[in-house]
């Protein structure tokens, strides 16, 4: 069972029962799960924060405008599904369609995270291949030759338009993924539970959840951030895009496998302990 699901069962325990009514207790109980639900759910997936790191080291990104790009990411992520749980409660939805529509959505968005990934990947090897010095050995006029490498100015020109407009685009590109992520845990956990006490109580939690999981995705960016700029990469700088590409795939993948699952071809491994014990 994925991490995150195990704690979503977890919080499942702890909510009050549907049409059993919320006390105020009751409901700062909800807060403080939001609380801790935010935070958990944000540091348990990688897809949160890791982006945002990557694309920062490659793109050279400013503090100012990596803690920018992370907030408004941040604020599509958890502001989406307090639109569909806003929607739902308005106009009476099954918490069920709601959830499968949750469900969707996320599985879209780790697509196209993975395809957003694959893409940079590919764009960064690239402009590595391409950036690429190369040497030419010239005769003198006595005789004599000498060696010496540079790159073609042209391409350098054209490489760097093509980088400035990766750098407009890579932005809304990652908000437009982040709007399709949901927050799976809010709406059944959270904001449901917390209209059995009153409109205001959905409100608070919300809120409550939304600014602990933005706080939690700009801490782990920041913290990254920080620690990269101390690491040392001067050899691969050449390769930043490519490699920041890869640990998106990587991170997508991570998500494929929270919400899918292992494979099927790993089931005869998860098994075999079973069996030993018989």
């Amino acid at each position: 069972m994925p991490a995150n699901e195990m704690a979503y069962d977890t919080v499942r325990d702890w909510v009050p029962a549907a049409g059993s009514g919320v006390t105020m207790s009751e409901l700062a109980t909800l807060c403080t799960l939001a609380a801790l639900v935010g935070l958990l759910h944000t540091a348990f997936g990688p897809d949160h924060y890791v982006p945002f790191i990557a694309m920062a080291r490659a793109g050279r990104w400013s503090l100012r405008k990596t803690v920018f790009i992370t907030i408004i990411c941040g604020l599509g992520h958890v502001g989406s599904s307090v639109l569909v749980g806003g929607l739902g409660i308005t106009f009476g939805w099954a918490l069920g369609g709601l959830e499968a529509f949750e469900s969707g959505r996320g599985g879209l968005a780790a697509w196209f995270l993975l395809a957003f990934g694959l893409a940079y990947l590919v764009w960064g090897l690239h402009r590595a291949i391409r950036s690429k010095s190369h040497g030419h050995i010239h005769v003198g006029s006595h005789g004599s030759d000498h060696f010496h490498s540079h790159k073609h100015e042209g391409e350098h020109d054209h490489q760097n338009r093509g980088e400035g407009r990766h750098q407009t685009i890579t932005p809304w590109i990652l908000f437009t993924i982040f709007v399709f992520g949901p927050c799976e845990p809010l709406i059944p956990f959270l904001m449901y539970p917390a209209l059995e006490h009153s409109a205001g109580g959905v409100a608070l939690v919300a809120a409550v959840f939304s600014i602990c999981t933005v706080a939690t995705m700009l801490a782990i960016v920041l913290v990254g951030y920080a620690g990269l700029n101390v690491v040392r990469t001067k050899g691969l700088e050449r390769y930043s895009h490519a490699l920041a590409g890869l640990i998106i795939v990587l991170a997508a993948l991570a998500i494929q496998l929270q919400l899918e699952g292992p494979p099927s071809w790993l089931d005869p491994l998860a098994e075999e302990p079973a069996a030993a014990v018989e």
